[in-house]
Formats: structure tokens, C-alpha cells, sequence
């Protein structure tokens, strides 16, 4: 995923589907100079992980 969509998901008040390597999950903010972004699985209550943008589906 690029991060000019990173961003516009964040932005988006309609919930989209993201997965990480088959896995739903939550964006909670993306590093726009790194291209990272904090991660948590949805429906868990997982710790955050930090990630590249570039692993991230619709």
C-alpha cells in the first residue's frame, strides 16, 4: 500500500478493511518519513507493532 492511501484510510471516517500478511487489522498512525505504521490486530487486544506500509492490503 502506498502512503498516500495510509493516509486517507486514517482520515476516512468509514471503517476499510486492512489486513498485515492475512491478518485484519487497525492502522493507528503511519511515520510519513519512515513509511512505518503502528498496527494492531483487530478484535484482540495484541500489543501495537510497527511495520512497513508496503506489507499492508485492502
Amino acid at each position: 500500500m502506498d502512503l498516500e492511501r495510509v493516509k486517507e484510510i486514517l482520515a476516512s471516517e468509514e471503517e476499510i478493511s486492512v489486513h498485515f500478511h492475512g491478518i485484519p487489522i487497525w492502522i493507528e498512525s503511519v511515520d510519513q518519513t519512515s513509511s512505518m505504521a503502528v498496527i494492531t490486530a483487530r478484535g484482540t487486544h495484541e500489543e501495537k507493532q510497527l511495520v512497513s506500509i508496503d506489507g499492508l492490503e485492502e
